[in-house]
């Protein structure tokens, strides 16, 4: 029976040798697996040192944006009061030019019968001025006096046409 004592001996210790290189084998594994996320962790860790970097210089550079565009938008705030002044004179213009319209059309169609009127006259007056323009000089020596008596002759008349016009003489 000392031989099965031995021989089982033996049999756990050829399976704890197994079990430890199967351990060891894991551990090795293990390492090699650790040190490839220990690399890739490092790797990562300097890309957001980078990123990191980046970033607040991003984030420097939105806050002076910011302030510019906050600067700008206030400078522009009081064009825009500006403009809408202007706008605000420009409705004020219209509304009175639509007022003063509104009194001249009224007052036109109180007094569109002595507009009439008025039209009328200059028309006759332009008429007489055009015909005043376009009348000849008389020439005296083609002047008929005429006389209601019969055998009367004005003073300078001497002689008689056949029909009892008198004509002036020359002389």
């Amino acid at each position: 029976m000392e031989v099965l004592l031995y021989i089982a001996a033996l049999v756990a210790a050829i399976g704890f040798l197994v079990l430890c290189v199967s351990i060891g084998m894991t551990l090795f594994s293990v390492k090699n697996t650790l040190n490839s996320i220990a690399g890739t962790v490092a790797g990562i860790e300097g890309q957001m040192e980078g990123i990191t970097r980046e970033t607040t210089s991003l984030l420097t550079k939105t806050n002076s944006l910011a302030d510019d565009i906050s600067d700008k938008s206030e400078k522009l705030n009081s064009v825009f009061h500006a403009v809408k002044g202007v706008g605000d004179s420009v409705n004020d213009l219209n509304s009175s030019v639509q007022r003063i319209t509104s009194s001249i059309s009224t007052e036109v169609h109180k007094n569109e019968e002595k507009i009439a009127q008025v039209v009328q006259w200059s028309n006759v007056a332009m008429g007489i001025a055009d015909q005043w323009r376009q009348r000849k000089p008389i020439n005296e020596e083609d002047v008929i006096y005429t006389s209601t008596k019969t055998n009367e002759t004005p003073p300078a008349m001497e002689t008689k046409s056949k029909f009892g016009f008198l004509k002036r003489n020359k002389g």
